[in-house]
Formats: structure tokens, sequence, C-alpha cells
């Protein structure tokens, strides 16, 4: 079958294509952009069935670049993440646009994963969940939808949310919602439920709620994940914290943004369990606990090969979509720090593994705790902090997040490694790490380049120089210098 696959390069996207590939499928991956497409990832084999094609929702008319021979289509687009209101009016456009477009296409199918909302009094997440299917309902072309609690695996926001509070806090005093009941369900099962649900008349103009087999409180979830770690955990909840107060509580904690953290928190008061089911009947699947999802997710992150993740999606609005297009760093108008450490031709290797390593767990090798006071500063007026860390510990590819950077380029051939900062900042700044081969010698090359945004720009790179003076020369030396132990 010839499929469209929209948010091929989100979280549960990336996971479904190389499936639909392995199943036989010519798949079209809708992208708003062509360069963060995964393309050293997959073989020429795997790419001579899979057709990118760059388009944007939000513009209708660049929707006249997709083929009309499709034969279905999966919709996995959501706005979650960049703003706690008005999202729903930016979904309720996109879902108007592929409307618009894919009825005229021969397509006989859309499948559509959404939220699992059963009660009255919806928040605005799931309510606009809700509205995204009835407008896509509306295109007279069969649609399945797949409606999902939370989803468990690596790299997911309520996975990565658990454990963060799991590991970091030992005692937690949380708000009443975590007695509401949620139906998890492992990414895996997701995937299966999608690809089988493709081309199967019983699933045609028909909702499914998707869940797996154990109903839990989040904070049977929270304790469930600490046993499977070991680790001895105490929460008290109560009563009296807002939703806002919630929020920022999640939001300073964990490695969220402010807008996820408020829409989840809203969703959150709400019980979300299976009650439209059917699925089991047509598409029968093994379906994991939460503690074996736990046990999956666990096996990626220690083998270093969590395939995709929530925090890669774009969250920073001043971006706009875009983002790489900051890859050519402005020459005109910038303020630079450039450090260069010549190191001998035999460590080449090791020191291109320490740049492509930097940030997360390793840190920033010099002066990591005056990193963490700028992540903490950058949480306490809104940004995204140093929380994020990033999804593999020594795999870097362009449109990553790594700490509060998002990786513009990251090319091993050239040994360049491009970073684009998503803290709060008068301007905008880049940092660049490149390795300079020569005849006897080679040479790291660390450029941080910022872009005053006025007055207040430049008193700003002033008022952080003798930081930079004192951080950047021992970065760069720590990075060449730097040995596993």
């Amino acid at each position: 079958m010839k499929v469209l696959l929209t948010g091929s390069t989100g979280y549960i996207g990336r996971r479904l294509l190389p499936v639909l590939v392995s199943e036989g499928h010519q798949v079209i991956c809708l992208v708003r952009d062509r360069r963060r497409f995964d393309w050293e990832d997959f073989s020429e084999d795997f790419l001579s069935h899979v057709e990118v094609i760059e388009a944007d929702l939000e513009k209708e008319e660049t929707l006249e670049n997709l083929p009309d021979d499709i034969d279905a289509a999966y919709y996995l687009v959501h706005s979650l993440t960049s703003s706690y209101s008005g999202f729903s009016e930016t979904e309720q456009t996109t879902a108007t646009n592929f409307i618009n477009w894919i009825k005229g296409t021969t397509a006989r199918q859309i499948i559509y994963v959404g939220g699992i909302s059963n009660d009255d009094n919806l928040s605005e997440h799931l309510q606009s969940r809700k509205d995204v299917e009835e407008i896509l309902r509306d295109s007279d072309i069969p649609l399945t939808v797949l409606r999902a609690a939370i989803i468990i695996g690596s790299g997911s926001a309520s996975f990565e949310i658990i454990r963060d509070l799991v590991e970091k806090l030992p005692v937690m005093i949380a708000p009443k919602w975590l007695q509401s009941k949620c139906q998890p369900i492992g990414i895996r099962n997701v995937v299966q439920y999608l690809v089988k649900v493709l081309d199967n008349e019983s699933t045609f103009g028909r909702v499914f709620d998707i869940g797996g087999p154990d109903v839990l409180t989040y904070k049977e979830m929270l304790f469930e994940y600490a046993r499977k770690r070991n680790l001895k955990r105490y929460i008290l909840s109560v009563p009296v914290l807002s939703p806002k107060l919630s929020s920022l509580w999640l939001y300073f904690v964990t490695t969220t943004s402010y807008p996820l953290a408020r829409n989840l928190v809203d969703s959150m008061k709400h019980d979300v369990v299976v009650k439209n089911s059917g699925i089991e009947d047509i598409v029968p699947i093994e379906k994991y606990s939460y503690r074996e999802t736990l046990d999956m997710a666990f096996s990626k992150i220690s083998q270093k090969n969590i395939i995709s993740s929530w925090k890669d999606a774009v969250s920073n609005s001043t971006m706009k979509h875009n983002f790489l297009d900051r890859i050519d760093v402005p020459k005109f108008g910038c303020l630079r720090d450039k450090r260069l450490v010549k190191f001998p031709q035999d460590r080449i290797v090791q020191v291109r593994e320490n740049i492509w390593s930097i940030g997360g767990f390793r840190g920033w090798y010099f002066g990591n705790w005056l990193w963490k006071i700028r992540g903490l500063m950058d949480k306490a007026v809104g940004g995204v902090g140093l929380r994020r860390g990033r999804r593999s510990p020594s795999d870097l590819k362009a449109g990553d997040s790594l700490d509060f950077w998002r990786v513009l380029l990251a090319d091993e051939s050239e040994k360049r490694l491009l970073l684009y900062a998503e803290m709060k900042l008068p301007g905008e700044a880049w940092l660049e790490f490149r390795i300079q081969e020569g005849p006897d010698e080679s040479a790291l090359i660390q450029t941080a380049t910022f872009r005053p945004l006025g007055v207040w720009g430049r008193m700003y790179w002033y008022l952080m120089y003798p930081f930079h003076v004192i951080i950047f020369p021992k970065m760069a030396r720590a990075i060449v210098r730097h040995s596993p132990a």
C-alpha cells in the first residue's frame, strides 16, 4: 500500500515508520523540513520504500506537493507542547487543512491517535483531541480512531516525567490528582495497533480506546517505578495544590516544559481508562503490563538505543518550525568567543567522541555547577532549563534537544557540531565545535556566537563575559584532554 505518514519525525512516527516499511508498504513522509529526517539511520534499500516531502499542515497551499494516489493516511499531529492555551485553534486549523486536501485523493482510510476522553467537562487538551477527531470524520473517508491514555516507552513524555519524579525525589508532596486512574499502554503495543488496523475494514468508521492490562492510579505507577529501581519513596498527597501550582511543581522538578506540564495536569483530573473496547476482537495482540513496559524502556536506555524522544519536539515559539534555518551562523552584528586548542593526530577519534557526548549526564566538561545555575535561571523565567538532557549518551542528530540547546548540525564526517540556544535570551546564540585536521597536529575550534537584540542584548553579553572567560577556554581544553575512565 501507499501510505501517507504525518508526524514522521515525532515520537510515535519515528517508531512506526520502520515497521510500515518492513511490512512492505511504500511510505510518504510529510515533514516541515527535510533536514530533520534521519537519512543516515536507514539503508538505501529502506529509503527506496520511503519518499520524503516537505509540507506544512498549517499552510494549506503547501499540501499541493503531496501525491493524490495514496491508499491510507496516518494523522499523528499535535501541538500540545507549543503553548498552554490557544493550541486547540492550531490543531483545528491543521486538521481542517488536512481534510480539505485528502478529499481530493484516492485514500480509503485515515488513522488517528487521540486521547481517551469519555468524561464530561474535558480539559482543553482532551477536548482538542476530540475536536480534531470530529473534523477528520467530516471527510467522508473512513476514519479509524485509536484513543490512548498515557504511552510508556523510552523517551515518552509520561515515562520521562515518572522517571524524573522518582529518581530525584525521595519524598514527594503531590496533588490529589495522583489518585486518578489511568490505563497506561506501551509504545510497542501502540505501534502494533497502528499497523494492524491499516486497511482492516472491520476498523473503518470506529473509535477504540486502547490501553494495557493494568488500571492504576498515578501514585501506584510512581511506586511501581520505584520498586523496579529498588528505591524507597514516600508520597504525601495534599488537596491544596491548584492546577497552576501543580504545573509549576512538575515544571521545576522534571524536564517537562510548562505548557506540557499544565496541559497534563489539567487532563490528570480525569480517569482515563478503556471504555470503548472491542479492538481486542479485531486485532488480538499480546498486551504488555505496566511493569513489562518499564522493563522495555530500561532495556532501551541501557542499550543507548532510544529511537525517539518527546523532548525533540520544538517547543520554543520564537523558533516557529524552521529552527534549522539557523544553521548558517550570522557573520555580522554578532559577538563571539573563539577558542582553539591543538592536540596530537592520534586523539582525533577521542576528541570527536568527547564532542558528541557533551551535555546530559556527561556534562559540559568544566564548571558544570555554573551550567546548572544557568539552567535554574532559565527555568525561573519560563525557559527549558538544563534538565532535558539528551536522547542518547553518544548519538546526536539534527533536531535533537541537548540540555537547553537544539542540535542544528551533527556532521561526523566533517567533525562539526552546531548548537542553537533555546534558553531565554535577549538575542540568539550558537555554540559550534569543529575539528580542524593538519599534517602534524589537529585543533579543536570552539566558537560561541551571540546576536544581541538591542541594547539589553549587548548588556547581557558583557555581564556574562567574565563567566565566558573562565568557562570557555577550560571547557575547550577539557574536551581535548578528557579520556574515558
